[in-house]
């Protein structure tokens, strides 16, 4: 195997020494160093285009985890951008009242996801998530939530508790993907005050191999909340525009009476929407506020309807899926190779390589020069958090990062 030496992040290193006398850590979230390898990823990007990504530096990589999953498309889409730019130019995209692109937007989700009678259009996963769980009180007149995955960063469902007062999450509960026992145990207990069940359709736990569901699961969650008249939501940030146009809920065939959407939908724009039931969603018309100064801004619409269109017109998701097999049938041959004990796991559009744990804990050191070496040889994923296939990898991105995977697992086991 060719030895491949450290990337040169002089300049990327020297940006976040700045920064971090600038803003507190010198950026914030998952995109903070120690949740790549520290040292050896950048931590300032100067461009993208297609699916790949350059760094301050002047590294190229082919990009995997794509904005943790807005880019379905590719970097700098010039149909998308050029739409948004007329928009900008020509009527501008910021107004004291709201533009048409609001009604034309949710036509098209109604047409396009099972749930969507109505919806509501915020700017991020974590604003719809939340919008959701308040329409679900005060449709029910409850306060319980009983949650399973990642909802974003709001105080009633981040994991860091930090700054936050206990009783504003002490209502809200977890249960675990696939448990479906686990539900109706919380249900049986709890049911008389649960206002919702919040869940990601397809499991993809942080740092941790993803799951499909289980025969029957998401039936099953579905049966529950009738039973106990709970309002079913699905985050679909993450698999709605990717595992299909509807989402998971037209894939696995289950409806929720509220979905929330963003990430692929507009490409990278900032826009998010909750869907759902026309009933639920009128508590909003009076009872539930809902008010942003950018919430109606019109660039989001624009881009997402633009965004849409492509996907629809250009059959794109096939074509994603197509690449994900593809991609996925190479490394999982390359995974059962390897005696490392890493795990492939995933669906074509969204795929993650892991390591199983053992009691000496050698994961940890395999996952570390695993994601080293790969990170080094110019594909960019990220150790704690699955990746993403985009329209515009092309075979040749998809046989580098196989023939970089592979060299990556064979430093791995050293």
């Amino acid at each position: 195997m060719a030895e491949v030496g450290p990337l040169k992040l002089e300049k990327s290193l020297e940006l976040f020494e700045q920064a971090k006398g600038l803003i507190p850590g010198g950026t914030l979230g998952i995109r903070r160093p120690y949740n790549f390898v520290e040292g050896e990823y950048p931590i300032f990007f100067d461009s993208g285009k297609g699916g790949r990504v350059t760094d301050v530096d002047g590294n190229e990589y082919i990009d995997f985890l794509c904005a943790y999953g807005p880019v379905i498309l590719g970097y700098r889409e010039e149909e998308i951008d050029d739409a948004v730019i007329a928009q900008v130019r020509d009527k501008g995209f910021c107004f004291s009242l709201t533009q048409s692109h609001q009604n034309a937007l949710a036509a098209k989700l109604r047409e396009l996801i099972p749930c969507a009678e109505m919806s509501i259009f915020v700017k991020t996963g974590s604003d719809a998530m939340t919008l959701a769980v308040r329409l679900a009180r005060a449709h029910t007149g409850r306060t319980g939530v009983l949650r399973c995955g990642y909802h974003g960063w709001h105080d009633w469902c981040v994991e860091v508790k930090g700054g936050i007062p206990e009783k504003l999450y002490e209502d809200v509960r977890e249960f675990h993907y696939n448990d479906l026992a686990g539900l109706e145990k919380l249900l049986a207990e709890h049911g008389n005050d649960t206002a919702a069940i919040t869940l990601t359709p397809f499991g993809h736990p942080l740092a941790a191999p993803m799951q499909e569901p289980k025969p029957g699961f998401l039936e099953g969650v579905r049966a529950l909340a009738d039973k106990h008249g709970v309002v079913l939501v699905f985050d679909e940030v993450r698999t709605g525009f990717r595992i299909s146009m509807g989402g998971a809920q037209e894939y696995y065939g289950v409806t929720p009476d509220l979905g929330c959407f963003g990430k692929a939908m507009a490409n990278g724009y900032a826009i998010s929407a909750v869907c759902g039931r026309a009933d639920i969603m009128k508590k909003a018309e009076k009872e539930v506020f809902v008010s942003s100064t950018f919430f109606p801004n019109s660039d989001g619409y624009v881009a997402a309807l633009k965004t849409v269109e492509i996907l629809e017109r250009d059959n794109v998701l096939a074509a994603v899926w197509d690449k994900g097999r593809r991609l996925m049938n190479s490394l999982r041959d390359a995974v059962s190779n390897t005696a490392v004990g890493a795990e492939l796991t995933g669906i074509p559009p969204m795929f993650f390589i892991t390591f199983k744990k053992d009691e000496a804990k050698l994961y940890r050191k395999r996952r570390t020069a695993f994601y080293t070496q790969l990170v080094r040889r110019g594909v960019f994923m990220q150790p704690y958090h699955h990746g993403y296939v985009c329209y515009r990898h092309t075979r040749e991105d998809l046989a580098q990062a196989v023939a970089a995977a592979r060299e990556a697992l064979g430093a791995a086991g050293e």
